[in-house]
């Protein structure tokens, strides 16, 4: 079951809370102590994570997140090297160097009862019975104050907030209207580089290439496809095939799969660009395109950069 964008944090006693975390979704299928993890699009990745094959708990089927800390908060980038190991011995060697937890939110079967038709709370309170709480296995508070939990997150700089309704029945795969997310996306200003036709087009503008300004050139920091569409994408052609350029303006050297097809401009076209921080290679997550910034030149970026957090961040 997924959450749905929400656009407005409800209120009231038939609503939960939660602390929306930066990690992997996981199925974690428990029999007689022994646990196998599947991620949401079903495959086994029991192997990557070996220091959650075992749990003291009975019989069950949990849902929740893996996730990775660093100094204290999730971070994506210190879990997408362990997200992708099928390595076992090398899985192994990690645990020491980049440990994980498993965060519970959710019971689906326990002891063979399936409880996907109860309703959350009565899932909730089961699932807090089990007595969950080590290094490895927690289940983390849910809360009543919403708002609350919202200022908390953003002063904390967590991912965000999940609410869900109390009185929800758990359907596997539908995005529900019954649980809404409202993640904290970063927002900020970015020099665009090049540009990608939309697929199946040879003229039509699909997506930029942003970087940041630094002073010893413009470091690439990913492509942003969300949002560039209809009149926007119109607008953004028109301001970028004036300023087409030869070769890359990108100081670094870009993946294979970005330089493909692209068409390079000279960088002096600023974008506002949200996003949930930084992945482990220093590009922007799920990025998504906000506007032009006509009022600012590259320039006024490099005078007013600011140290951030490059593990800072989706699913």
């Amino acid at each position: 079951m997924l959450a749905t964008r929400g656009t407005r944090l409800p209120g009231g006693e038939e609503w939960l809370h939660e602390v929306k975390w930066d990690g992997m979704r996981v199925l974690a299928e428990v029999s007689s102590g022994q646990v196998r993890l599947w991620s949401r699009n079903e495959n086994d990745v029991t192997v990557s994570f070996p220091e959650l094959t075992r749990l003291d708990a009975p019989d069950a089927l949990l849902d929740g997140e893996v996730v990775a800390f660093a100094d204290g908060r999730p971070s994506f980038g210190a879990l997408a090297e362990r997200m992708h190991q099928r390595n076992p011995r090398r899985a192994q060697a990690l645990v020491a160097s980049r440990p994980v937890t498993l965060l519970v939110f959710d019971l689906l079967r326990l002891e063979g009862r399936d409880l996907m038709d109860e309703p959350l709370e009565r899932r909730r309170q089961a699932l807090e019975g089990l007595g969950l709480g080590s290094d490895r296995c927690q289940v983390p508070p849910a809360y009543d104050d919403g708002e609350m939990l919202w200022e908390a997150t953003r002063q904390q700089r967590l991912e965000g907030v999940v609410s869900k309704r109390l009185s929800s029945r758990y359907v596997p795969g539908l995005r529900s209207p019954h649980w809404l997310k409202f993640p904290h996306r970063e927002r900020a200003s970015w020099v665009v580089g090049g540009w990608r036709p939309e697929t199946g087009s040879a003229d039509r503008l699909g997506a930029l290439l942003v970087g940041e300004p630094t002073p010893d050139g413009l470091v690439f920091r990913g492509r942003v496809g969300s949002g560039v569409t209809g009149r926007a994408a119109a607008r953004l052609r028109e301001l970028v095939e004036p300023l087409a350029a030869p070769v890359s303006p990108f100081i670094d050297q870009l993946p294979r799969v970005d330089v493909l097809g692209t068409r390079w401009v000279r960088p002096e076209l600023v974008v506002d660009v949200e996003s949930l921080g930084y992945s482990h290679h220093d590009r922007l997550r799920q990025p998504s395109f906000q506007g032009v910034r006509t009022d600012l030149a590259p320039e006024d970026l490099l005078e007013r950069q600011e140290p951030r957090d490059q593990e800072a961040g989706d699913e």
